[in-house]
């Protein structure tokens, strides 16, 4: 058996990788131990359900704060990846087992019992899988309404490359408020960082959302700081423009452990600053880019601003 906690086990693709530096973390990056009273009980929560937490497994930085507000992002289909990106931190490999049909009601519970106003639904990769997981992502949106049906739902999926068209039709048909699938870096470093996907078919996915349901919200992230340059960055700006992606968050490439990829440099809060000016004035609705932005950090604030500027635009308030 695999144990997990051991990081030979949890990424066997890169024991045989030599270690990358692990520079010192400016002080615009630190952040406290979590410790508090909200943050156990949303632990306990979990564990009881038996869920998974991408806050926990991807190592968030925002995990403390997060938890003691009571929000968590669930991650649904186990917790091994069939991918091997070199950024993650989520264990790799075959998974062991079969999608858990009660996972979506444990799920819709879990949401209940948290009182949440906003849930963030993720998974792993699941190549594994004919659909690659769409039913069972259908399945626990439909499941969260039953039990919470004021809860706004947004979901942040895989790329569903090996899977007929169809799976993204029944995903979306199962009505997400926010469809959210991040493009993780600029498309020159998809080879060494996302290696397993390709830039244009996830930016295609996130276009065809539109298509077939033009009022869903659409929502992608890069991270910064794997290497890529500020004119990449704004081209990134622009194609998601092109495939009319409303929401866009950026946020600072944090190395999990010395056999990921490599810190190449900590963006500055200036220069976070700076791609958020340039990506409103590129026209997308809602921009999220500091150090610590996270694609589910701050997400049902930010739905309601969304929402709010999407009527604004068309002149509704």
């Amino acid at each position: 058996m695999r144990d997990l906690k051991i990081p030979a086990q949890r990424h066997p693709e890169k024991a045989k990788r030599p270690d990358n530096e692990q520079p010192r973390k400016p002080d615009w990056i630190r952040v406290k131990a979590p410790t508090s009273k909200g943050y156990r009980d949303t632990r306990d929560i979990m564990r009881e359900h038996k869920l998974v937490t991408v806050c926990e497994e991807a190592g968030c930085p925002n995990v403390g704060e997060c938890w003691s507000q009571g929000h968590a992002t669930m991650m649904i289909m186990g917790e091994v990846c069939t991918r091997a990106c070199t950024f993650c931190n989520i264990a790799t490999g075959k998974p062991p087992e079969a999608l858990d049909v009660f996972e979506p009601g444990r799920v819709a519970d879990a949401v209940k019992k948290l009182g949440l106003n906003h849930v963030v639904v993720t998974s792993v990769d699941r190549d594994d899988v004919e659909d690659g997981g769409a039913e069972h992502f259908a399945q626990t949106i439909r499941a969260i309404r039953r039990q919470s049906p004021g809860t706004t739902i947004e979901i942040l999926t895989p790329d569903f490359i090996r899977c007929a068209p169809e799976a993204l039709e029944v995903v979306v048909a199962a009505k997400p408020d926010v469809f959210n699938h991040n493009l993780e870096t600029v498309p020159g470093l998809y080879p060494e960082v996302r290696p397993g996907a390709r830039y244009f078919h996830s930016l295609r996915l996130l276009q065809r959302v539109k298509e077939i349901d033009p009022s869903m919200f659409t929502k992608s992230g890069i991270m910064v700081g794997l290497g890529e340059d500020r004119q990449s960055v704004l081209q990134v700006m622009e194609d998601m423009r092109a495939a009319d992606i409303d929401f866009l968050t950026i946020g600072q490439y944090l190395q999990p452990t010395p056999k990921h990829h490599r810190v190449d440099r900590f963006v500055t809060p200036e220069e976070f600053q700076s791609y958020e000016t340039a990506a409103y004035g590129k026209g997308f609705l809602m921009v999220s880019a500091t150090p610590l932005t996270r694609s589910s950090y701050h997400a049902g604030d930010d739905f309601a601003r969304l929402r709010d500027a999407r009527l604004k635009k068309l002149g509704r308030v």
